[in-house]
């Protein structure tokens, strides 16, 4: 095994993160190893306290348990520390050391399990994800930071892609407030913060990731993801990226239903507006599901293909079209396709903010999850405001058929 070499960001974060800062947050774009060098943080601090616990908190169980627990740490004690003994227990997802020393994984989705494991008392927690959570459970995370390690002073650890300038962890580490009553920090010099984005980790990144994949997002996205810029809310727009992150997931759930939601576009020129479509399940916890966003530009027969391949894929119960533009040659030419095809037409007689606002609710409920990551869906979203957009939000507007006919299922709202 080649020896190891910490990059120049890594080891500029390891002396924030080993400073006399109490609170660290390490923000910046995808890919940037601003997990790694947490997770080396941890180790250290793990070897350095004999018996002290420390643990891993994500708002998914599933995430923290393959993002960390199957991929990064063992990747860190693979390639940091390739003579550490260490056990790792899959059944209550901790990390041993031979000195007693614990890391410990936590998704607080499960609640039981993480009422247990925070009935302790750790030396160091990270918050893993931190857009993803709301600041209520990071207090309640908090006042349990309260381990007695000798020679090891309590911190808590914090990482993101920097979502919206209301999130509080913009205004607990960028303007040093509290996120409660948004008075000044007590001891502002105990929170620490560093940018670390993609192109500090280039070595260890694919060929083509940052230019091929970072690279071609939309401009919001791009400043996220890849120079990790906190994000200006747009005034009056129904979503935000802190409600979109909160409650994503990595794993489709056990589904009732599933449809593919159609908003078709007039044209199909190479200025014509794009066609949306959607996948979304209805979960058995009656949760709302975003499976797919395979919006296109291109003519009926290929969007209508698109469609169909994407029903089919999902195994979904019902394609969901607009009827205003085009009529019935949309139910005549997905039915030419696939004969069988059940197709529900919907007609947009209540304008886009009318048939939004209830999707948008059910968002800020936290009962619809992004299976995953969808960048041009998300940017629609977070980008689009009812009084001052002037292009029609084409993948947004097929998410919100396929939401609320879902909706309509449980009854929880009449579709427009």
């Amino acid at each position: 095994m080649s020896e190891f070499h910490y990059s120049p960001a890594q080891r500029k974060a390891l002396e924030i993160l080993g400073s006399g800062a109490r609170f660290c947050l390490l923000y910046g774009g995808s890919r940037s190893g601003k997990t790694f060098v947490l997770c080396c943080a941890l180790v250290v601090r793990a070897l350095k306290g004999a018996g002290s616990r420390h643990a891993v908190i994500r708002r998914h169980f599933n995430g923290v348990r393959s993002a960390v627990g199957n991929d990064t740490m063992p990747k860190v004690l693979r390639s940091r520390f390739p003579e550490l003994k260490y056990e790792y227990s899959k059944s209550d997802s901790i990390f041993r050391f031979p000195n007693g020393a614990e890391i410990q994984l936590v998704g607080l989705d499960d609640a039981q399990r993480a009422e247990k494991i925070l009935g302790r008392e750790f030396a160091t927690l990270y918050f893993n994800e931190c857009s993803e959570l709301d600041f209520g459970s990071v207090q309640t995370a908090l006042t349990r930071l309260a381990q007695n390690v000798p020679g090891l002073e309590n911190k808590a650890f914090f990482d993101c892609n920097p979502p919206g300038k209301t999130h509080w962890s913009y205004r607990m580490f960028v303007q040093k407030l509290n996120p409660v009553d948004n008075l000044p920090l007590q001891i502002p010099e105990q929170y620490s913060m560093m940018k670390i984005n993609p192109a500090d980790n280039a070595d260890n990144l694919p060929p083509g990731y940052i230019e091929d994949t970072l690279g071609t997002l939309s401009l919001r996205q791009r400043k996220r993801f890849l120079e990790g810029i906190w994000q200006d809310e747009v005034e009056g727009a129904l979503w935000n990226c802190a409600m979109i992150d909160r409650t994503r997931v990595v794993n489709v759930p056990e589904l009732l239903r599933a449809v593919v939601a159609i908003d078709p576009a007039v044209s199909s020129g190479s200025n014509s507006d794009l066609t949306g479509i959607v996948g979304a399940g209805l979960g058995r916890d009656g949760h709302y599901y975003i499976l797919a966003d395979r919006s296109c530009r291109c003519n009926p027969l290929e969007w209508g293909r698109k469609a169909i391949g994407l029903y089919e894929e999902l195994q979904a119960d019902r394609v969901i079209g607009e009827v205003n533009n085009g009529g019935d040659l949309i139910r005549t030419m997905l039915c030419e396709l696939s004969p069988e095809l059940p197709f529900q037409a919907v007609s947009a007689r209540r304008g886009k903010v009318l048939r939004a606002e209830p999707v948008a609710a059910l968002y800020e409920k936290n009962l619809v999850h992004h299976v995953g990551v969808f960048p041009e869906l998300e940017e629609e979203m977070c980008s689009y405001s009812p009084l001052t957009s002037v292009k029609s939000p084409d993948r947004l507007d097929a998410m919100v058929w396929a939401v609320a006919a879902l909706s309509d299922h449980t009854k929880r709202f009449i579709l427009a």
